[in-house]
């Protein structure tokens, strides 16, 4: 195939993608409405186009990775009227399931292709490829389509219809949000106990209470430093409220993870909006009443 790609929205997953394609030998054409974030990418090798149109213009194959659904909608809409023959537009952001169905009706109807591929991933693992794609859709298209994945991931699922590769990250999503609440629990049970949390780190991530969750998220407890963000809190309460309507919507219980919601919202409602999840350490040391002093930035 052509080893010519575009991406649309160069931020902190986009942004990746696109260097890392640009470093594995392929032409990427990007664009983002920040012009920081254009520079960024243009200094790693990306072409940078004027507008998401002209990235559909030049690239049969597209990647999209944008914050919010409307932003995603209008992208598509804008592919849609671009002069262009029939592309291939991979969604990768987290979004309800009826936004993903929107956004694949709208390029259907222009003769596009769309998958719907989200990532398991942080953005600091997106940084060095540890990121596993769920890409659902076309399956010759996906099969076409993976080399350029593996330019930027280290494992490639195809799972079947569009819209099971959404599924199934609200099932992963499920999993990490219930995980690093229970690695911030067990941080504070050691902090209580009066243990050194860098070695609660050190011996827990040896043994089998460990989940990969403890092991990106509790250096960051242990250090009661949370930024810079892997995964901004207040962007992550968005992904949360996708997950408990989903399961709602099947009548799917989820104790665990509706309780794990709850701290979320306070980790808000006490100002760590901006940093990352991992800052649930925080308020659940407030309500085992420990209190510790913040390092200088």
């Amino acid at each position: 195939m052509s080893k010519l790609i575009g991406v649309i929205g160069l931020g902190i997953m986009g942004g990746a993608f696109a260097r890392h394609l640009a470093g594995a030998g392929w032409k990427v054409i990007g664009y983002d409405i920040d012009a920081g974030r254009n520079r960024e990418a243009e200094a790693a090798g990306v072409e940078i186009a004027h507008s998401a149109e002209a990235v559909a213009e030049t690239a049969r194959n597209v990647i999209t990775s944008l914050p919010t659904p409307r932003a995603v909608l209008d992208t598509a809409a804008v592919i849609a009227r671009a002069r262009a023959p029939g592309r291939t537009v991979v969604e990768t952001s987290t979004l309800a399931l009826d936004d993903k169905l929107e956004f694949q009706r709208i390029l259907g109807e222009a003769g596009h292709t769309a998958l719907d591929c989200p990532m398991s991933g942080t953005g600091a693992q997106a940084a060095v490829k540890d990121l596993v794609v769920y890409a659902s859709g076309d399956p010759a298209a996906i099969a076409r389509l993976e080399p350029a994945f593996l330019a930027f991931a280290r494992k490639v699922w195809d799972l079947g219809p569009y819209g099971n590769g959404s599924k199934m990250k609200f099932v992963a999503n499920h999993l990490v949000a219930i995980h690093n609440v229970a690695a911030a629990e067990a941080m504070v049970l050691g902090l209580k106990a009066g243990l050194d949390p860098q070695r609660v780190v050190e011996v827990i991530g040896s043994g089998a209470g460990t989940s990969r969750m403890f092991e990106l998220r509790a250096p960051m407890m242990a250090a009661n430093a949370y930024l810079p963000a892997t995964m901004r809190s207040a962007t992550w309460k968005k992904d949360m409220s996708v997950i408990g309507d989903f399961a709602s919507g099947l009548a799917c219980p989820t104790p665990l993870f509706d309780l794990s919601a709850s701290l979320y919202t306070a980790a808000l409602a006490m100002g760590h909006g901006a940093e990352d999840t991992a800052a649930v350490c925080a308020v659940l040391e407030k309500m085992a009443g420990i209190e510790r002093a913040r390092p200088s930035s």
